[in-house]
C-alpha cells in the first residue's frame, strides 16, 4: 500500500477514535446549554466559520504563500472544533462548560460547514493553480469519520453514563497513541518540508493563532470566563478533521504538511498564552 494511503487511512481512523472520545466527555445539559444560546452560536459561527478564514486568507495572501502551502493553511482556518478548547480555556480561567458545548456544536457543524467554506475560499489563493476539493464527498466523509462517532459517544454518555466512565480512560490512551503515531508517521514522509519553513512562516502561524484568538474575544460578549472559552474555542483550530480534508484532497503534497506545522506551532503557541491568560485571570478577575 503506498505511503499517503496508509497516512490517509490512519488519519481517518485517528479522527474517528478522538470524536467518539469527545462524546464520552460531553453531557447533553453542556451541548444544550450553548445550543440554546442564540446569541452565543451565532457569534461563534460568525467568529469560526467567516472571521478566522477571512482572517487566514488575509495572511496567506500578504505572505504570498504558495497555492498548495496556502491550501494546508486554509484547511486548517476552516475547521473549528478542536478537542483542546477546553482544557486550555481550563488553564486560562475560562468556562469550562461553555468551551465544552461550542466544542461539540462546532465539531459537528463543521462536518457540513468546512468543506463548503473551503470551497468558496480556495480560489483567493490557489493563484493560476486549479485547487479544488468535491463538497460532497467530503461532506460524506466528514460524516461518517466525525459526526456519526461524536454522536454515538454522546449517545454513550447519555444512556449509559457508568460505561462511559469506564471507557474515558482508554480512549484518551488511545487517541494520544493514534495522534502521535499519525502526527509522527507524517513528520517522517514529508518532514524536509518542516525542515525548510523560514522564520518568517513562524510569524505568519502565530499572526493566524492570534486573529483567531482575537476573533473569538471580540465576539464574546460580556462576562470575561465566557469570552475567554469563545476566544481559546476559536483559536484552536480542529487539525484532525484538516488533516482529513488535506489527506483526501491533496494527498502527498506541502498542503497536508502544512496543516500539521500549523497544528504542532497553535498547540505550542496557545497553550502557552492560556498559561500566562490564566495567570492574569487568577490574579486580577477573569476578566483580566
Amino acid at each position: 500500500m503506498p505511503i499517503d494511503r496508509i497516512v490517509s487511512v490512519l488519519v481517518n481512523v485517528t479522527l474517528i477514535q478522538l470524536m467518539a472520545t469527545i462524546g464520552l466527555g460531553v453531557t447533553a445539559p453542556q451541548v444544550a446549554a450553548v445550543a440554546t444560546n442564540v446569541r452565543l452560536v451565532t457569534a461563534a459561527a460568525l467568529a469560526n466559520y467567516l472571521l478566522v478564514p477571512l482572517c487566514a486568507v488575509a495572511l496567506l495572501l500578504a505572505f504570498k504563500s504558495p497555492p498548495l502551502v496556502a491550501a494546508g493553511f486554509l484547511i486548517v482556518a476552516v475547521c473549528p472544533g478542536a478537542p483542546y478548547g477546553p482544557p486550555f480555556t481550563a488553564l486560562a480561567k475560562g468556562d469550562v462548560a461553555v468551551s465544552v458545548g461550542l466544542m461539540a456544536l462546532l465539531a459537528a457543524s463543521s462536518a457540513f460547514l468546512s468543506p463548503l467554506a473551503l470551497k468558496l475560499l480556495l480560489p483567493l489563493t490557489a493563484g493560476d493553480q486549479n485547487l479544488a476539493i468535491d463538497v460532497v464527498k467530503m461532506d460524506a466523509t466528514l460524516l461518517a469519520t466525525q459526526l456519526l462517532p461524536l454522536a454515538v459517544g454522546v449517545l454513550i454518555r447519555a444512556r449509559r453514563p457508568n460505561l462511559a466512565e469506564r471507557l474515558a480512560g482508554p480512549a484518551k490512551r488511545l487517541s494520544l497513541f493514534l495522534n502521535v503515531l499519525t502526527v509522527g508517521l507524517i513528520i517522517a514522509v514529508q518532514y524536509r518540508f518542516l525542515l525548510g519553513v523560514r522564520p518568517i512562516g513562524y510569524l505568519g502561524m502565530l499572526a493566524l493563532a492570534l486573529a483567531s484568538v482575537g476573533a473569538g474575544w471580540s465576539l464574546g460578549g460580556p462576562g470575561g470566563s465566557r469570552r475567554t472559552a469563545m476566544a481559546f474555542s476559536t483559536g484552536v483550530r480542529n487539525v484532525g478533521v484538516g488533516l482529513v480534508i488535506a489527506t483526501s484532497s491533496f494527498p502527498g503534497t506541502p498542503a497536508v504538511t502544512a496543516a500539521l506545522a500549523y497544528a504542532l506551532f497553535q498547540t505550542l503557541a496557545l497553550a502557552l498564552l492560556a498559561l500566562i491568560w490564566g495567570r492574569f485571570a487568577g490574579r486580577d478577575g477573569p476578566t483580566a
